[in-house]
């Protein structure tokens, strides 16, 4: 049994990236892990009977959020720690919301946080679970959102801090092939009924900066046989999004995205964060047997 931990931002970041994956590996017999470096107290609420929880005083929304993740991941049977909680705080850094939004200027914003001081924390608790795989995502946050961005730093700093002994033997960051992109737009248009009255994503070369020509990609989970389960547990996440079984959803934009059952990574060195290429494209995130 092997053991992965995915580093991410946000409740719902971590079953919207990498669901299929961590459904893979569980199904594989494997200890699955994730830490959650914030609750999301920023995030857009879409029901309409849970609206009241956004932006209120006294941030209900985190917690309302945890509840959420817990859950999601209890469904996919991953195990959950929030970076630095403890019995008496639920978390220690806060949502930093997008670039130029005020609550940026909190003193507990993430992306404000020193970054070796967050990254000690990140060390210890590697060095507590002791994974060969940690996964988060590349510099740009996959989409520029500063808590994205932070979680890759905080990440790589830990990852330098431990010594060679204690460090995964494998360090991966999100990347989406640009050959996935056209296709999934495509899709969209195809299979999202137009009565649902959600947008679709333009069908042309406009991207997110995570993705990357297929040539890097080293690793890739194609394993569509848990798609079910991401859908199952992104329900889980109700206050960001609605999801759909046929394999799509949206946030509160109204923009249909795939869930496509696949998923792609960049093997890196976990101390210069330079790629790390077999030569070719290997499946799964660890070697088979």
């Amino acid at each position: 049994m092997s053991r992965l931990l995915f580093v991410h931002a946000h409740p719902d970041d971590e079953t919207l990236t990498c669901g299929v994956t961590m459904a893979h590996h569980v199904a594989l017999g494997d200890d699955v892990h994730v830490l959650t470096c914030t609750l999301g107290e920023e995030g857009e609420v879409v029901p309409p009977e849970l609206a009241h929880l956004q932006g209120a005083d006294g941030d209900p929304l985190g917690p309302f959020r945890l509840g959420e993740v817990r859950e999601a991941l209890r469904r996919l049977g991953v195990h959950h720690a929030v970076l630095g909680a403890d019995d008496e705080c639920l978390s220690i850094y806060r949502d930093s919301g997008m670039a130029g939004m005020p609550s940026a200027a909190d003193p507990r914003a993430f992306a404000n946080a020193d970054v070796e001081d967050v990254g000690a924390r990140v060390a210890d608790h590697i060095r507590a679970l002791r994974p060969d795989v940690v996964v988060t995502y590349d510099p740009t946050g996959g989409y520029e959102h500063p808590d994205h961005v932070q979680t890759h730093r905080v990440t790589m700093a830990a990852l330098c801090q431990l010594a060679e002994a204690e460090r995964p033997a494998y360090t991966f960051h999100l990347h989406t092939p640009r050959s996935w992109v056209r296709p999934d737009r495509r899709w969209l248009r195809e299979h999202v009924p137009s009565e649902l009255g959600l947008a679709y994503p333009a069908d042309d070369d406009a991207v997110i900066s995570s993705v990357v020509d297929d040539a890097l990609v080293t690793h890739v989970v194609d394993d569509p046989v848990h798609l079910p389960a991401q859908v199952e547990a992104l329900d889980a996440h109700r206050t960001q999004l609605r999801v759909w079984p046929g394999g799509y959803y949206a946030l509160t934009n109204d923009v249909a995205a795939r869930l496509a059952g696949r998923e792609a990574f960049i093997r890196v060195d976990p101390v210069t964060g330079e790629r790390v290429d077999s030569g070719v494209v290997e499946s799964g995130l660890l070697p088979p047997g």
